[in-house]
Protein backbone atom coordinates (compact mmCIF):
# COMPACT_ATOMS: atom_id res chain seq x y z
CA UNK A 1 0.00 0.00 0.00
CA UNK A 2 1.46 3.44 -0.93
CA UNK A 3 2.21 6.43 1.50
CA UNK A 4 -0.04 9.56 1.75
CA UNK A 5 1.28 12.36 -0.79
CA UNK A 6 2.06 15.79 0.48
CA UNK A 7 2.85 18.83 -0.70
CA UNK A 8 2.19 20.82 -4.37
CA UNK A 9 2.46 18.49 -6.57
CA UNK A 10 1.12 20.29 -9.15
CA UNK A 11 3.23 20.45 -12.62
CA UNK A 12 4.05 17.18 -12.17
CA UNK A 13 3.82 14.66 -14.85
CA UNK A 14 1.72 11.54 -14.27
CA UNK A 15 4.82 9.15 -14.86
CA UNK A 16 6.64 11.33 -12.12
CA UNK A 17 3.72 10.83 -9.84
CA UNK A 18 3.33 7.25 -10.25
CA UNK A 19 7.35 7.03 -9.66
CA UNK A 20 6.62 8.97 -6.76
CA UNK A 21 4.19 6.52 -5.77
CA UNK A 22 6.36 3.59 -5.89
CA UNK A 23 8.58 5.45 -3.24
CA UNK A 24 5.85 4.84 -1.16
CA UNK A 25 6.14 0.97 -1.52
CA UNK A 26 9.72 0.16 -0.52
CA UNK A 27 10.77 -0.87 2.83
CA UNK A 28 13.63 0.93 3.73
CA UNK A 29 16.32 -1.22 5.93
CA UNK A 30 17.22 0.12 9.51
CA UNK A 31 20.64 -0.70 8.72
CA UNK A 32 22.41 2.57 6.80
CA UNK A 33 18.91 3.88 5.82
CA UNK A 34 17.78 2.86 2.44
CA UNK A 35 19.61 0.59 -0.26
CA UNK A 36 22.16 1.25 -3.44
CA UNK A 37 19.13 1.12 -5.98
CA UNK A 38 16.67 3.48 -3.24
CA UNK A 39 19.00 6.00 -3.01
CA UNK A 40 19.65 6.09 -6.83
CA UNK A 41 16.04 5.86 -7.41
CA UNK A 42 15.33 8.55 -4.81
CA UNK A 43 18.38 11.01 -6.67
CA UNK A 44 17.35 10.76 -10.01
CA UNK A 45 13.68 11.48 -9.14
CA UNK A 46 14.24 14.72 -6.85
CA UNK A 47 16.73 15.74 -10.00
CA UNK A 48 14.16 15.28 -12.69
CA UNK A 49 11.15 17.07 -10.96
CA UNK A 50 13.18 19.85 -9.36
CA UNK A 51 12.14 19.61 -6.07
CA UNK A 52 13.07 18.23 -2.22
CA UNK A 53 11.42 15.06 -1.77
CA UNK A 54 11.32 13.55 1.69
CA UNK A 55 10.35 10.39 3.33
CA UNK A 56 8.81 9.56 6.71
CA UNK A 57 9.94 6.42 7.51
CA UNK A 58 8.68 4.25 10.40
CA UNK A 59 10.70 1.84 12.94
CA UNK A 60 9.31 -1.07 10.39
CA UNK A 61 10.82 0.38 7.64
CA UNK A 62 8.01 1.31 5.74
CA UNK A 63 7.16 5.16 3.74
CA UNK A 64 4.46 6.63 6.33
CA UNK A 65 4.34 9.35 4.46
CA UNK A 66 6.13 11.19 1.05
CA UNK A 67 6.68 14.96 1.25
CA UNK A 68 6.94 16.49 -2.49
CA UNK A 69 9.21 20.23 -1.66
CA UNK A 70 10.26 22.95 -3.56
CA UNK A 71 14.05 23.52 -4.85
CA UNK A 72 15.11 24.69 -1.20
CA UNK A 73 13.11 23.48 1.38
CA UNK A 74 10.02 20.47 1.92
CA UNK A 75 7.35 20.59 4.86
CA UNK A 76 6.21 18.35 6.90
CA UNK A 77 3.05 18.90 7.97
CA UNK A 78 1.14 18.33 11.07
CA UNK A 79 1.71 14.86 12.33
CA UNK A 80 -0.46 12.23 14.49
CA UNK A 81 0.45 12.20 18.45
CA UNK A 82 -0.52 9.25 18.88
CA UNK A 83 3.05 8.12 20.20
CA UNK A 84 4.25 11.05 21.73
CA UNK A 85 4.78 11.46 25.60
CA UNK A 86 6.58 9.30 28.19
CA UNK A 87 9.79 9.47 26.82
CA UNK A 88 9.05 8.34 23.59
CA UNK A 89 9.95 9.95 20.09
CA UNK A 90 8.03 9.94 17.10
CA UNK A 91 8.49 6.81 15.97
CA UNK A 92 9.35 7.77 12.45
CA UNK A 93 12.91 9.28 10.28
CA UNK A 94 12.93 11.72 7.88
CA UNK A 95 14.83 11.08 5.03
CA UNK A 96 14.72 13.91 1.81
CA UNK A 97 16.98 15.07 -0.52
CA UNK A 98 19.28 18.28 -1.30
CA UNK A 99 19.37 19.76 -5.35
CA UNK A 100 22.51 21.26 -3.68
CA UNK A 101 26.01 19.95 -1.74
CA UNK A 102 24.75 21.83 1.32
CA UNK A 103 24.18 19.00 4.26
CA UNK A 104 21.54 19.36 7.48
CA UNK A 105 20.09 22.96 7.32
CA UNK A 106 19.38 24.37 10.80
CA UNK A 107 15.97 24.16 9.40
CA UNK A 108 16.08 20.62 9.15
CA UNK A 109 17.21 20.28 12.45
CA UNK A 110 14.24 22.53 13.80
CA UNK A 111 11.95 19.87 12.20
CA UNK A 112 13.77 17.15 13.90
CA UNK A 113 13.29 18.89 17.43
CA UNK A 114 9.88 20.54 17.29
CA UNK A 115 8.26 17.35 15.74
CA UNK A 116 10.58 14.93 17.64
CA UNK A 117 11.50 12.65 15.16
CA UNK A 118 13.70 10.04 15.42
CA UNK A 119 16.53 11.32 13.39
CA UNK A 120 16.92 13.45 10.45
CA UNK A 121 18.32 12.72 7.33
CA UNK A 122 19.74 14.36 3.62
CA UNK A 123 20.92 12.52 0.75
CA UNK A 124 22.65 15.21 -1.51
CA UNK A 125 21.79 14.94 -5.30
CA UNK A 126 24.40 16.17 -8.09
CA UNK A 127 23.27 17.98 -11.52
CA UNK A 128 23.15 14.51 -13.04
CA UNK A 129 20.68 12.89 -10.84
CA UNK A 130 23.18 10.71 -8.55
CA UNK A 131 23.36 10.73 -4.85
CA UNK A 132 26.52 12.38 -3.38
CA UNK A 133 26.92 12.69 0.58
CA UNK A 134 24.75 11.83 3.29
CA UNK A 135 24.54 12.95 7.21
CA UNK A 136 22.17 12.10 9.33
CA UNK A 137 21.44 14.22 13.41
CA UNK A 138 19.59 12.77 16.35
CA UNK A 139 18.16 14.23 19.07
CA UNK A 140 20.35 14.37 22.80
CA UNK A 141 18.58 13.21 25.97
CA UNK A 142 20.94 15.65 27.86
CA UNK A 143 23.42 17.51 27.38
CA UNK A 144 24.03 21.21 26.34
CA UNK A 145 23.43 20.74 22.67
CA UNK A 146 19.63 19.49 21.63
CA UNK A 147 20.70 16.97 19.07
CA UNK A 148 24.21 15.54 17.59
CA UNK A 149 25.21 16.14 13.72
CA UNK A 150 27.22 12.96 12.52
CA UNK A 151 29.78 13.98 9.82
CA UNK A 152 28.81 13.61 6.58
CA UNK A 153 30.13 10.61 4.38
CA UNK A 154 29.59 8.90 1.13
CA UNK A 155 26.06 8.20 0.03
CA UNK A 156 27.29 4.39 0.43
CA UNK A 157 29.31 4.29 3.38
CA UNK A 158 26.54 4.52 6.07
CA UNK A 159 26.99 2.47 9.10
CA UNK A 160 23.98 3.06 11.37
CA UNK A 161 21.39 0.85 12.45
CA UNK A 162 18.55 3.93 12.48
CA UNK A 163 16.06 1.38 14.26
CA UNK A 164 18.21 0.57 17.19
CA UNK A 165 19.73 4.16 17.81
CA UNK A 166 16.04 5.51 18.24
CA UNK A 167 15.62 2.69 20.77
CA UNK A 168 18.35 3.44 22.48
CA UNK A 169 17.69 7.28 22.27
CA UNK A 170 13.94 6.38 23.94
CA UNK A 171 15.68 4.11 26.92
CA UNK A 172 17.80 7.00 28.03
CA UNK A 173 14.88 9.58 27.48
CA UNK A 174 12.88 7.17 29.47
CA UNK A 175 15.41 7.26 32.47
CA UNK A 176 14.75 11.13 32.61
CA UNK A 177 11.11 11.04 33.29
CA UNK A 178 9.87 12.24 36.85
CA UNK A 179 9.47 9.99 39.03
CA UNK A 180 5.98 8.37 39.88
CA UNK A 181 3.65 9.31 42.81
CA UNK A 182 2.77 7.32 45.46
CA UNK A 183 -0.81 6.46 43.71
CA UNK A 184 1.93 5.34 40.68
CA UNK A 185 0.91 7.58 38.55
CA UNK A 186 3.65 9.26 36.31
CA UNK A 187 3.94 13.05 37.67
CA UNK A 188 3.62 15.85 34.94
CA UNK A 189 5.70 18.14 34.37
CA UNK A 190 6.98 21.80 32.97
CA UNK A 191 8.88 24.25 31.68
CA UNK A 192 8.58 27.93 33.17
CA UNK A 193 9.21 30.78 31.09
CA UNK A 194 9.53 34.61 31.84
CA UNK A 195 9.51 37.16 28.89
CA UNK A 196 9.57 40.56 30.75
CA UNK A 197 11.08 43.68 30.18
CA UNK A 198 11.57 43.69 34.23
CA UNK A 199 15.03 42.68 35.56
CA UNK A 200 16.68 39.36 35.41
CA UNK A 201 15.97 39.25 39.29
CA UNK A 202 13.09 40.29 39.57
CA UNK A 203 11.72 37.99 37.02
CA UNK A 204 13.68 34.81 39.01
CA UNK A 205 11.34 35.67 42.07
CA UNK A 206 8.46 35.58 39.77
CA UNK A 207 9.28 32.60 38.61
CA UNK A 208 9.71 31.09 42.18
CA UNK A 209 6.15 31.90 42.94
CA UNK A 210 5.32 30.36 39.33
CA UNK A 211 6.92 27.19 40.42
CA UNK A 212 4.63 26.95 43.76
CA UNK A 213 1.52 27.55 41.49
CA UNK A 214 2.52 24.69 39.29
CA UNK A 215 3.09 22.36 42.54
CA UNK A 216 -0.37 23.58 43.84
CA UNK A 217 -1.38 22.19 40.31
CA UNK A 218 0.85 18.86 40.91
CA UNK A 219 3.43 19.68 38.39
CA UNK A 220 6.75 19.27 38.92
CA UNK A 221 9.24 22.01 37.08
CA UNK A 222 12.24 20.31 34.98
CA UNK A 223 13.42 23.78 33.80
CA UNK A 224 13.58 27.31 33.77
CA UNK A 225 13.75 29.94 30.82
CA UNK A 226 14.14 33.63 31.31
CA UNK A 227 14.16 36.50 28.84
CA UNK A 228 14.68 39.78 29.01
CA UNK A 229 13.03 42.36 26.44
CA UNK A 230 13.02 46.01 26.11
CA UNK A 231 9.16 45.79 25.46
CA UNK A 232 6.64 42.85 25.10
CA UNK A 233 6.05 41.32 21.63
CA UNK A 234 2.22 41.35 20.08
CA UNK A 235 2.50 37.92 18.24
CA UNK A 236 6.12 35.86 18.89
CA UNK A 237 7.10 35.72 22.71
CA UNK A 238 9.95 34.51 21.51
CA UNK A 239 12.38 34.05 18.63
CA UNK A 240 13.30 31.41 16.96
CA UNK A 241 16.72 30.70 18.61
CA UNK A 242 15.18 30.93 22.17
CA UNK A 243 12.16 28.60 21.12
CA UNK A 244 14.80 25.92 20.41
CA UNK A 245 16.57 26.38 23.68
CA UNK A 246 13.00 26.30 25.16
CA UNK A 247 12.38 22.97 23.51
CA UNK A 248 15.18 21.54 24.14
CA UNK A 249 14.94 22.09 27.91
CA UNK A 250 11.46 20.33 27.81
CA UNK A 251 12.74 17.82 25.73
CA UNK A 252 15.51 16.44 27.70
CA UNK A 253 13.41 17.43 31.10
CA UNK A 254 10.58 15.43 29.34
CA UNK A 255 8.29 17.91 30.25
CA UNK A 256 4.37 17.64 28.83
CA UNK A 257 3.66 21.49 29.96
CA UNK A 258 5.65 25.16 29.12
CA UNK A 259 3.66 27.62 31.47
CA UNK A 260 4.32 31.35 30.91
CA UNK A 261 4.32 34.21 33.79
CA UNK A 262 2.16 36.42 32.40
CA UNK A 263 -0.98 36.21 30.50
CA UNK A 264 -0.28 35.14 26.68
CA UNK A 265 -2.72 37.03 24.12
CA UNK A 266 -4.68 34.78 21.88
CA UNK A 267 -2.24 35.46 18.91
CA UNK A 268 0.35 34.83 21.15
CA UNK A 269 -1.08 31.12 22.14
CA UNK A 270 -1.43 30.28 18.72
CA UNK A 271 1.81 31.09 17.43
CA UNK A 272 3.28 29.22 20.24
CA UNK A 273 0.89 26.35 19.12
CA UNK A 274 2.27 26.06 15.55
CA UNK A 275 6.13 25.66 17.13
CA UNK A 276 5.31 23.05 19.63
CA UNK A 277 3.29 20.08 20.31
CA UNK A 278 3.52 20.08 24.12
CA UNK A 279 1.07 22.17 26.22
CA UNK A 280 1.12 25.57 26.68
CA UNK A 281 -0.43 27.43 29.32
CA UNK A 282 0.02 30.85 30.78
CA UNK A 283 -0.04 32.40 34.63
CA UNK A 284 -3.92 32.61 34.00
CA UNK A 285 -5.18 29.41 32.95
CA UNK A 286 -2.73 27.82 35.48
CA UNK A 287 -4.44 29.58 38.08
CA UNK A 288 -7.82 28.78 36.90
CA UNK A 289 -6.81 24.74 36.83
CA UNK A 290 -5.92 25.51 40.45
CA UNK A 291 -9.16 27.05 41.42
CA UNK A 292 -11.12 24.08 39.22
CA UNK A 293 -9.55 21.57 41.44
CA UNK A 294 -9.99 23.42 44.68
CA UNK A 295 -14.08 24.52 44.46
CA UNK A 296 -16.16 22.45 46.39
CA UNK A 297 -19.15 24.45 47.56
CA UNK A 298 -21.87 25.43 44.22
CA UNK A 299 -20.83 28.76 44.34
CA UNK A 300 -16.78 28.06 44.01
CA UNK A 301 -17.44 25.94 41.05
CA UNK A 302 -19.80 28.79 39.47
CA UNK A 303 -17.15 31.10 39.75
CA UNK A 304 -14.50 28.73 38.37
CA UNK A 305 -16.85 27.44 35.63
CA UNK A 306 -17.77 31.25 34.59
CA UNK A 307 -13.44 32.53 34.56
CA UNK A 308 -12.46 30.03 32.54
CA UNK A 309 -15.57 30.32 29.96
CA UNK A 310 -14.24 34.15 29.97
CA UNK A 311 -10.88 32.96 29.94
CA UNK A 312 -11.57 30.85 26.93
CA UNK A 313 -14.16 33.12 24.71
CA UNK A 314 -11.38 35.29 23.39
CA UNK A 315 -9.15 32.57 22.50
CA UNK A 316 -11.48 30.39 20.35
CA UNK A 317 -10.59 29.76 16.43
CA UNK A 318 -11.53 27.97 13.86
CA UNK A 319 -8.84 25.41 14.33
CA UNK A 320 -6.69 26.79 16.86
CA UNK A 321 -4.56 23.46 18.16
CA UNK A 322 -3.14 25.22 21.57
CA UNK A 323 -7.28 25.41 22.79
CA UNK A 324 -7.58 22.36 21.13
CA UNK A 325 -4.99 21.04 23.65
CA UNK A 326 -6.08 22.86 26.88
CA UNK A 327 -9.65 22.70 26.40
CA UNK A 328 -10.68 19.34 25.09
CA UNK A 329 -11.11 20.56 21.10
CA UNK A 330 -13.54 23.58 21.40
CA UNK A 331 -13.07 25.81 18.44
CA UNK A 332 -10.50 23.27 16.63
CA UNK A 333 -13.24 20.34 15.51
CA UNK A 334 -16.33 20.94 13.50
CA UNK A 335 -16.97 22.55 10.29
CA UNK A 336 -15.12 25.94 11.02
CA UNK A 337 -16.95 28.95 11.42
CA UNK A 338 -20.32 27.83 11.78
CA UNK A 339 -19.27 25.74 14.79
CA UNK A 340 -16.97 28.71 16.10
CA UNK A 341 -19.72 31.04 16.10
CA UNK A 342 -22.05 27.96 18.11
CA UNK A 343 -19.32 27.70 20.50
CA UNK A 344 -19.10 31.40 21.24
CA UNK A 345 -22.97 31.76 21.06
CA UNK A 346 -23.38 28.70 24.00
CA UNK A 347 -20.11 30.19 26.18
CA UNK A 348 -22.49 33.35 26.12
CA UNK A 349 -25.36 31.59 27.18
CA UNK A 350 -24.38 29.90 29.90
CA UNK A 351 -22.18 32.86 31.57
CA UNK A 352 -25.59 34.42 31.45
CA UNK A 353 -26.92 31.43 33.03
CA UNK A 354 -24.28 31.02 35.81
CA UNK A 355 -24.55 34.79 36.37
CA UNK A 356 -28.37 34.44 37.47
CA UNK A 357 -27.34 31.25 39.60
CA UNK A 358 -24.98 33.69 41.30
CA UNK A 359 -27.26 36.58 41.60
CA UNK A 360 -29.13 34.01 43.85
CA UNK A 361 -26.82 33.30 45.87
CA UNK A 362 -25.61 36.70 46.53
CA UNK A 363 -28.92 37.59 47.65
CA UNK A 364 -28.59 34.66 50.11
CA UNK A 365 -25.46 35.49 51.59
CA UNK A 366 -26.92 38.97 51.78
CA UNK A 367 -29.28 37.48 53.78
CA UNK A 368 -26.88 35.55 56.41
CA UNK A 369 -24.93 38.44 56.74
CA UNK A 370 -27.70 40.62 57.66
CA UNK A 371 -29.20 38.17 60.13
CA UNK A 372 -25.44 38.23 61.88
CA UNK A 373 -25.78 42.21 61.54
CA UNK A 374 -29.15 42.36 63.22
CA UNK A 375 -28.03 39.70 66.06
CA UNK A 376 -24.81 42.09 67.04
CA UNK A 377 -22.37 40.36 65.83
CA UNK A 378 -18.82 41.56 64.56
CA UNK A 379 -17.63 40.74 61.86
CA UNK A 380 -13.60 40.13 60.90
CA UNK A 381 -11.87 38.07 57.72
CA UNK A 382 -8.75 37.04 57.27
CA UNK A 383 -7.23 38.19 54.37
CA UNK A 384 -3.96 38.11 52.82
CA UNK A 385 -1.75 36.78 50.34
CA UNK A 386 -1.81 32.87 49.05
CA UNK A 387 -0.17 30.77 51.51
CA UNK A 388 0.46 33.35 54.26
CA UNK A 389 -1.18 30.79 57.09
CA UNK A 390 -4.54 32.32 57.24
CA UNK A 391 -6.26 28.56 57.64
CA UNK A 392 -3.70 27.91 59.90
CA UNK A 393 -4.52 31.06 62.12
CA UNK A 394 -8.22 30.24 61.43
CA UNK A 395 -7.71 26.60 63.64
CA UNK A 396 -5.49 28.42 66.00
CA UNK A 397 -7.80 31.25 66.84
CA UNK A 398 -11.12 28.99 66.86
CA UNK A 399 -9.60 25.42 67.72
CA UNK A 400 -11.46 24.36 64.21
CA UNK A 401 -10.07 21.68 61.65
CA UNK A 402 -10.31 23.45 58.15
CA UNK A 403 -8.23 21.74 55.84
CA UNK A 404 -5.04 23.68 55.75
CA UNK A 405 -1.70 22.77 53.18
CA UNK A 406 1.80 24.87 52.62
CA UNK A 407 0.73 25.50 49.00
CA UNK A 408 -0.63 28.16 46.65
CA UNK A 409 -4.38 28.80 47.05
CA UNK A 410 -4.96 25.26 49.62
CA UNK A 411 -8.31 27.64 50.26
CA UNK A 412 -10.72 28.21 48.11
CA UNK A 413 -14.14 28.40 49.53
CA UNK A 414 -15.23 30.82 52.27
CA UNK A 415 -15.31 29.41 56.11
CA UNK A 416 -16.40 30.89 59.01
CA UNK A 417 -16.41 30.10 62.13
CA UNK A 418 -17.36 32.04 65.68
CA UNK A 419 -14.61 33.25 67.26
CA UNK A 420 -14.82 34.13 71.77
CA UNK A 421 -12.94 36.88 72.71
CA UNK A 422 -11.16 37.66 76.31
CA UNK A 423 -14.24 39.66 77.17
CA UNK A 424 -16.76 36.91 76.63
CA UNK A 425 -18.11 38.41 73.87
CA UNK A 426 -18.42 36.53 70.25
CA UNK A 427 -16.82 37.68 66.60
CA UNK A 428 -17.76 36.15 63.38
CA UNK A 429 -14.42 35.21 61.92
CA UNK A 430 -14.49 34.23 58.05
CA UNK A 431 -11.17 32.72 56.15
CA UNK A 432 -11.19 34.01 52.35
CA UNK A 433 -9.54 32.91 49.31
CA UNK A 434 -5.92 34.41 49.57
CA UNK A 435 -4.87 37.32 47.07
CA UNK A 436 -1.86 36.80 44.69
CA UNK A 437 0.06 39.37 42.68
CA UNK A 438 -2.03 40.43 39.14
CA UNK A 439 -4.82 38.26 40.00
CA UNK A 440 -6.44 37.59 36.79
CA UNK A 441 -9.18 39.79 36.18
CA UNK A 442 -11.70 36.81 34.93
CA UNK A 443 -11.12 35.63 38.54
CA UNK A 444 -11.86 39.59 40.09
CA UNK A 445 -15.14 39.50 38.29
CA UNK A 446 -16.13 35.72 38.59
CA UNK A 447 -15.19 35.90 42.60
CA UNK A 448 -16.98 38.92 43.47
CA UNK A 449 -20.07 36.89 45.08
CA UNK A 450 -17.26 35.26 47.45
CA UNK A 451 -15.65 38.95 47.89
CA UNK A 452 -18.30 40.75 48.62
CA UNK A 453 -18.70 38.52 51.83
CA UNK A 454 -15.76 41.25 52.71
CA UNK A 455 -18.01 44.17 52.25
CA UNK A 456 -19.79 43.39 55.45
CA UNK A 457 -16.49 42.79 57.35
CA UNK A 458 -15.87 45.10 60.70
CA UNK A 459 -12.61 44.53 60.76
CA UNK A 460 -9.53 42.55 58.29
CA UNK A 461 -7.13 40.28 59.49
CA UNK A 462 -4.18 41.03 57.01
CA UNK A 463 -2.23 38.13 57.89
CA UNK A 464 1.12 38.14 56.32
CA UNK A 465 4.24 35.79 56.21
CA UNK A 466 6.71 37.44 57.60
CA UNK A 467 9.61 35.34 56.99
CA UNK A 468 9.02 35.51 53.22
CA UNK A 469 11.24 37.13 51.22
CA UNK A 470 8.80 39.14 49.13
CA UNK A 471 6.33 39.65 52.06
CA UNK A 472 6.32 43.47 51.48
CA UNK A 473 5.42 43.15 47.56
CA UNK A 474 2.67 40.64 48.95
CA UNK A 475 1.31 43.25 51.48
CA UNK A 476 1.40 45.81 48.78
CA UNK A 477 -0.53 43.34 46.26
CA UNK A 478 -2.88 42.50 48.70
CA UNK A 479 -3.50 46.29 49.64
CA UNK A 480 -3.90 46.72 45.68
CA UNK A 481 -6.82 44.45 45.50
CA UNK A 482 -8.97 45.75 48.59
CA UNK A 483 -8.18 49.37 46.95
CA UNK A 484 -9.54 48.06 43.50
CA UNK A 485 -12.37 46.15 45.35
CA UNK A 486 -13.04 49.80 47.66
CA UNK A 487 -12.77 47.79 50.89
CA UNK A 488 -9.62 50.24 51.79
CA UNK A 489 -11.62 52.47 54.44
CA UNK A 490 -12.37 49.04 56.50
CA UNK A 491 -10.61 49.15 59.46
CA UNK A 492 -7.35 46.81 59.62
CA UNK A 493 -4.91 44.91 61.67
CA UNK A 494 -1.73 43.80 60.26
CA UNK A 495 -1.10 40.29 61.99
CA UNK A 496 2.65 39.12 61.03
CA UNK A 497 2.49 34.93 60.94
CA UNK A 498 5.41 33.02 60.98
CA UNK A 499 7.09 34.80 62.85
CA UNK A 500 9.67 32.02 64.53
CA UNK A 501 10.85 31.68 60.90
CA UNK A 502 11.30 35.51 60.29
CA UNK A 503 15.29 36.37 61.21
CA UNK A 504 16.42 39.29 63.70
CA UNK A 505 16.99 41.54 60.96
CA UNK A 506 13.38 41.08 59.39
CA UNK A 507 11.47 41.30 62.61
CA UNK A 508 13.42 44.52 63.47
CA UNK A 509 12.78 46.41 60.11
CA UNK A 510 8.92 44.74 60.60
CA UNK A 511 8.32 46.38 64.00
CA UNK A 512 10.13 49.82 63.08
CA UNK A 513 7.68 50.22 60.29
CA UNK A 514 4.85 48.94 61.56
CA UNK A 515 5.15 49.48 64.99
CA UNK A 516 0.99 48.52 65.74
CA UNK A 517 1.59 44.96 64.07
CA UNK A 518 0.79 42.00 65.77
CA UNK A 519 3.80 39.63 65.74
CA UNK A 520 2.41 35.76 65.67
CA UNK A 521 2.81 32.03 65.31
CA UNK A 522 -0.17 29.85 63.96
CA UNK A 523 1.82 26.60 64.83
CA UNK A 524 3.49 27.63 68.30
CA UNK A 525 0.53 29.85 68.99
CA UNK A 526 2.76 33.08 69.86
CA UNK A 527 1.37 36.51 70.09
CA UNK A 528 -2.17 35.07 69.61
CA UNK A 529 -3.75 36.53 73.27
CA UNK A 530 -2.17 39.76 72.23
CA UNK A 531 -4.29 39.78 68.97
CA UNK A 532 -7.32 38.63 70.48
CA UNK A 533 -7.35 42.06 72.69
CA UNK A 534 -6.80 43.80 69.41
CA UNK A 535 -9.78 42.16 67.78
CA UNK A 536 -11.90 42.52 70.37
CA UNK A 537 -11.16 46.18 70.42
CA UNK A 538 -11.30 46.91 66.99
CA UNK A 539 -13.96 44.73 65.69
CA UNK A 540 -16.19 45.78 68.48
CA UNK A 541 -15.81 49.62 68.49
CA UNK A 542 -16.07 49.22 64.17
CA UNK A 543 -19.35 47.21 64.46
CA UNK A 544 -21.15 49.81 66.83
CA UNK A 545 -19.76 52.92 64.81
CA UNK A 546 -21.31 51.12 61.93
CA UNK A 547 -24.90 50.79 64.04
Amino acid sequence: MSAPLEGNTSGLKSSQLRALSRLGQRRYPAEGGFTTDQARELALLSRSIGRQIGLLIDRRGYAAMILVGTPSSVYIPELPRKRIGGGRLRGLRLLHTHLTQDVLSEEDLMDMLFLRLDSASVLTVNDFGEPVSFQSAHLMPSGKEAYRVHATCPWDQIHINFAEEAEALEKEFAERLPAASDHGEMQASAVLVSVSPEPKTLQERHLEELRELARSAGLSVTGTLIQRVASMPHRSILGKSKLAELETLALQGQASHIIFDGELSPAQLQALSEVTERSVLDRTLLILDIFAGRARTKAGKLQVEMAQLRYMQPRLAGKNRAMDRLMGGIGGRGPGETKLETDRRRIRDRIAGIRRELDALRRQRSFVRQRRSENGLPTASLVGYTNAGKSTLLNAMTHSSVPAEDRLFATLDPTVRRLRVPGEREIVLSDTVGFIRNLPGELMEAFRATLEELESSDLFLHVLDASHPEAESHMQAVGDILAELQLSHIPSILVLNKWDAADHDTRSAFLARFPDAVPVSAVSGYGLDVLFRRIEHLAIRSSSAQR
